[in-house]
């Protein structure tokens, strides 16, 4: 690989032996980007100790990039910034931060410096690839400001497009299931307000299943916000943290795939579930509308959980109600394979950064 390209990421978020799904994104992206025959370094760092080591660890070996990646503006970017004006390396900026979103407000809340900081980072960027239109739309609300933008998708992984292998779906008095994959914070996921509508379909009917796939920081507070609903036995199962071809399986088991998030910068879950062919039910965050979802609106997941477990029914046993929903994700197979391919978005990648080495885009 001596004369490939050299790509150096920067992330505050990777999946390590701490959190083996914080930042899975970034990881597919920089596995898509080495299929092109990048060489690709990771830095991962949460504070400016490790960031300036890993950056040293780097420098010992002789190890200078050609372009850098960075996968959120924090305080990495800072160093992205520092390369460019040294080095004259230039720099992309692949964001996923949901901060900017109206939802979260974080960005809005950071002190006069530190915006300012984050907007001299995005200014100096080669370009700004944000995942999803609406983040990008957000970004620009909150003033960042760069003369180009394009949209990137996440990776979603071969197996998700593989032909199910599961045949249960048509046997006949099959309970319906149900699925939802997250992170379990519960200010970003409303899981409470999914478990909520799940209480008032029990009490309408019992022929369908819930499966939770995921844990996080607030899991066991959620489990035990299910045990106060005494939700009747048997109609939720947890399965704790699975690797993405069990998830995969998962999906390729279930009816419905539920969604109950406040905000979302992307939602790579949806586009899974969308590749696999399954309904999907959402409040309208990320690619939701994109993805084909029936939407439920904000209001309802959060605070009227009747409602809510109205649309869940639906989706479950009137599935005509949202065959009609026009799906980008599910249109046209091979399409679908050309926007969430690693091979695609791999190309995608280094086509922007050879354009960084004085190609126009």
């Amino acid at each position: 690989m001596a004369n490939a390209l050299k790509v150096l990421f920067l992330t505050p978020w990777y999946p390590s032996e701490k959190d083996a799904m914080s930042g899975l994104f970034v990881q597919k992206h920089a596995e898509a980007v080495r299929a092109q025959g990048c060489e690709v370094r990771v830095i991962h760092s949460e504070g400016w100790r490790d960031l300036l080591l890993a950056w040293r660890d780097l420098r010992r070996e002789g190890w200078m990039p050609d372009v850098v990646q960075l996968n959120v503006i924090q305080k990495q970017g800072l160093l992205a910034l520092w390369l460019k004006r040294r080095y004259g390396i230039p720099y992309v900026i692949v964001e996923h931060w949901s901060g900017y979103l109206p939802e979260n407000g974080m960005f809005r809340r950071l002190n006069i410096l530190k915006k300012k900081l984050y907007k001299r980072i995005a200014a100096e960027a080669f370009a700004i690839l944000p995942v999803s239109d609406r983040l990008a739309e957000a970004m620009q609300e909150c003033g960042i400001e760069n003369r180009k933008w394009l949209r990137i998708n996440n990776v979603v992984d071969d197996f998700f497009f593989e032909k199910s292998k599961y045949r249960d779906k048509d046997i006949p008095n099959r309970r319906k299931r149900l699925l939802h994959v997250s992170c379990f914070d519960e200010r970003a996921k409303n899981v409470k307000g999914l478990l909520r509508a799940a209480k008032m379909l029990s009490e309408r009917r019992q022929d369908w299943l819930l499966v939770m796939v995921g844990t996080g920081i607030d899991y066991e507070e959620i489990r035990a916000y299910e045990r106060d609903l005494e939700i009747p036995e048997g109609l939720i199962r947890w399965t704790g943290e699975l690797t993405p071809r069990e998830v995969a399986d998962e999906m390729h088991q279930a009816d419905v795939f539920v969604l109950s998030s406040r905000y979302e910068t992307y939602g790579v879950v949806l586009a899974e579930a969308a590749v696999t062919g399954m309904k999907i039910v959402s409040t309208p965050v990320g690619i939701a509308e994109e993805a084909g979802a029936l939407i439920v609106p904000q209001e309802i997941a959060q605070n009227k959980a009747g409602k809510f477990a109205e649309f869940l029914e639906t989706a479950l046993f009137e599935p005509s109600a949202i065959s009609h929903q026009k799906s980008a994700v599910r249109s046209q197979p091979s399409e679908v394979r050309s926007q969430y391919s690693a091979e695609e978005i791999g190309k995608k990648l280094k086509e922007v950064y050879d354009s960084c080495l004085h190609r126009d885009i």
